[in-house]
């Protein structure tokens, strides 16, 4: 028995790919043993059920109904795939998310990325939870929830985006899931070789090189990037980023898989500091902070093992460890635009912090009755961090500002454990597929301040955290097939989640600021209902409604003069609706392919994402305002022309005006904005490329991040020419 497979063909795709690096398939399985019973049309083979378990090659803009040991159906997802949307320079995520609507990206000129979700705080995406290959990449997903690290695009195969039921299949945050797929190891040969280098402006250099095999039931693919910059800004804007690792596959047997791999990470920039309107306006490329610099180093490895038991249970097992160092030095005295000025910008502050993590997760999969799906799984999760805060003079005269941290301010130890356990199950009745969730979350977190100088002077006693928290999450997934093929399909979502607290509202470092003793986590529940399918092969589309609200949310009310108190401060409802639309016009008029090339090898595509929002505090302090980061609308949209050796693609991005802060402070306001980005790749022969681009085309002057310091302009028109060598 297998899965009634969700709609697969992309409404773009060409019927010929242009020449490229080599496909990665799922990785093929020895023959089963002679014993086993031949394959027929009505009963596939151990290797093909394993195959479909495993989740094979998923194509087109949605992602399948069961997928591995996870349920997709009747869950609002979407599926990205990179290598459809041209080359991709410095991680241009405005490209990768063209055709995605409902994320936010608040844009910078450093290698980190920060996503909003329907209007919620988009700063290191830590409202959605970030996965690659379905394992965690927060320095902590629960005390820490910021992505400071994710992976390059060129070892990518696509992005799974999964909104309403993200909470229960992968975790409490409620701003979806985003989970990065990495290629894995061709499979028609021992050796391929993959090269790429770009060059561009501000002294831009990408270099990508890759190789990738199979011999016998072995498969590997070792990769190595590096990518480096001036940056936009006059000065402090530069960063370097380093980046290497493997993936090894083994087939222990016809229907077993064992899956290594390990990620070395390096990344350092400057921090130029931000602008206030009037700098901005009059030269967006200034800078105001020459000292502050930012570094990352990640180390990781994993393995997977995953088994197909009979023709209907499934079984995967991940083990993961990461180590994970976070270090930003920045010079004290400046202001909200303003230069560091005084004798407080003689010195810096240095903070480190350490990450430790350990995860474990089984998920089962079993197919039962007519045609229903069952998983169980659980997690078990520990982290070990501490952070250390301290204090020294700079030396002004050297460019990088550089100085060794002086005197420890503070030394936090941090503790989490969590303990997780979920279950679905997918019933299919004809057309209708009705799927209940629940997740029953355990998470103990202890804190410790072991230093607080500040605290020691004022004779405040150091703060010692340990709490507990379950939570009980239910959702319910429910889909019906509008045709037998599921070219057509209604969904309907409603899933709940919830904000654990963060280390920072756990405990309180500063003298005069407390923590409530009934602080809660935050909830929220989220509902989808939509349409979506592919009705025809030249057009794909998904539209939606949502809606989603959050309560108890934690901020810091003033308490006094000099005081405050950390507490649950309010509610938000965020809800609007959501659009995708791609059509290939090649397809819509066959007669019309035939007059520009033989067998319609090609495509010329138009696309389309937006979101319309409606979002509002409905209690507390912020009452009857704009959430940060939630404008009435965001959209997207472009064309791609595609033949047998070439490819184009011209996107737009368009913002309305939006706040960067809660209380809608002047200050934090963001104009609206369109930015549009040109990229192309021609192949000369099967084996050789040229790739070019130029982003912001238009040349806007325009910025979509404020912070602290002040706006944070992003770059202007900018250049990129390289080549790529498939072998």
């Amino acid at each position: 028995m297998t899965n009634q497979p969700a709609p697969t063909a992309s409404a773009t795709q060409p019927t010929t790919q242009p020449p490229g690096p080599p496909q990665e398939f799922t990785f093929p399985l020895p023959e089963a043993e002679p014993s086993a019973a031949p394959p027929t049309d009505d009963l596939p083979s151990l290797g093909d059920l394993f195959d479909d378990a495993f989740g094979g090659d998923v194509s087109g803009p949605f992602l399948p109904d069961v997928q591995g040991a996870r349920i997709y159906s009747g869950k609002k997802t979407e599926n990205i795939d990179l290598e459809a949307l041209g080359p991709n320079a410095n991680n241009n995520y405005r490209q990768a998310l063209v055709k995605t609507p409902g994320l936010l990206l608040s844009e910078e000129t450093t290698p980190l990325v920060s996503l909003g979700y329907r209007g919620l705080e988009p700063h290191r995406t830590q409202f959605t939870q970030v996965l690659k290959d379905g394992i965690p990449i927060h320095a902590d997903q629960f005390g820490y929830p910021e992505a400071y690290y994710t992976p390059p695009f060129q070892v990518i195969d696509r992005i799974e985006f999964l909104r309403g039921g993200a909470s229960l299949m992968y975790g409490p945050q409620p701003g979806g899931a985003l989970n990065f797929i990495t290629k894995n190891p061709v499979t028609d040969r021992p050796l391929a070789i993959e090269s790429e280098q770009l060059f561009g402006t501000n002294s831009f250099f990408s270099t990508y090189n890759a190789a990738s095999g199979t011999n016998g039931p072995v498969g590997y693919y070792i990769y190595q990037h590096h990518r480096q910059s001036d940056g936009y800004r006059q000065a402090n804007s530069d960063f370097g980023l380093d980046y290497g690792g493997a993936k090894l596959v083994f087939d222990s047997g016809p229907t077993s898989r064992w899956t290594a791999g390990f990620d070395l990470y390096n990344e350092q920039h400057g921090e130029p500091g931000g602008l206030t309107r009037a700098a901005f306006e009059a030269d967006p490329s200034q800078s105001t902070r020459l000292l502050d610099r930012f570094q990352l180093d990640r180390y990781s490895g994993w393995l997977m093992y995953q088994e197909m038991i009979g023709e209907e249970t499934f079984v995967e097992m991940r083990l993961w460890g990461v180590q994970y160092d976070r270090f930003s030095k920045r010079q004290r005295g400046g202001g909200f635009g303003t230069a560091p000025t005084g004798a407080a910008a003689l010195q810096a502050d240095f903070e480190l912090q350490n990450f430790n993590t350990f995860g474990f997760e089984p998920r089962i999969r079993h197919d039962w009755g007519a045609d229903h799906t069952l998983t169980i799984g659980t997690q078990y999760y520990h982290t070990d961090s501490t952070r250390r805060d301290t204090r020294d003079s700079v030396d002004l005269s050297d460019s990088l500002g550089s100085s060794t941290p002086g005197q420890r301010k503070n030394l936090v130890d941090r503790e989490i454990d969590y303990f997780p356990i979920f279950v679905e199950n997918l019933f299919r009745f004809g057309r209708w597929s009705i799927t209940p969730g629940a997740r029953f979350e355990n998470i103990w977190q202890d804190l410790r301040e072991l230093q607080n100088e500040e605290k020691r002077v004022a004779g405040v006693p150091l703060a010692v955290e340990s709490d507990t928290d379950f939570e009980p999450l239910f959702g319910l997934g429910i889909a019906y097939d509008l045709r037998e093929d599921q070219s057509l399909q209604s969904y309907f979502n409603i899933s709940q989640a919830y904000r654990p607290k963060i280390f920072t509202q756990a405990i309180s470092t500063t003298v005069g600021q407390t923590v409530a003793g009934d602080i809660a986590p935050g909830e929220s529940y989220q509902a989808d209902v939509g349409l979506r399918g592919q009705p025809a092969d030249w057009i794909a589309f998904d539209a939606s409604l949502f809606y989603l609200e959050l309560r108890d949310q934690i901020g810091t009310v003033t308490t006094g003069p000099g005081t405050s108190e950390i507490r649950n401060v309010g509610d938000a409802v965020h809800k609007g609706a959501e659009l995708f639309v791609e059509a290939d016009l090649y397809r819509w008029d066959d007669d019309r392919c035939g007059h520009f090339r033989d067998d319609c090898q090609g495509a010329i595509s138009l696309f389309h994402s937006a979101m319309w929002l409606d979002a509002e505090f409905i209690a507390g302090p912020n009452v009857g305002r704009i959430p940060q980061y939630a404008p009435e609308y965001s959209g997207r949209g472009g064309f791609a022309f595609t033949t047998a050796n070439a490819r184009i693609m011209l996107g737009g991005t368009w913002l309305d005006s939006h706040f960067a802060a809660d209380n809608n402070d002047p200050t934090r306001f963001i104009p609206a904005y369109n930015v549009w980005d040109l990229t192309g790749q021609y192949y000369f022969t099967d084996r050789l490329a040229i790739s070019g681009g130029i982003y912001n085309v238009f040349n806007r002057q325009y910025f979509a991040r404020v912070r602290n310091d002040g706006i944070d302009p992003a770059a202007d028109r900018n250049y990129f020419l390289g080549a790529r060598l498939d072998y």
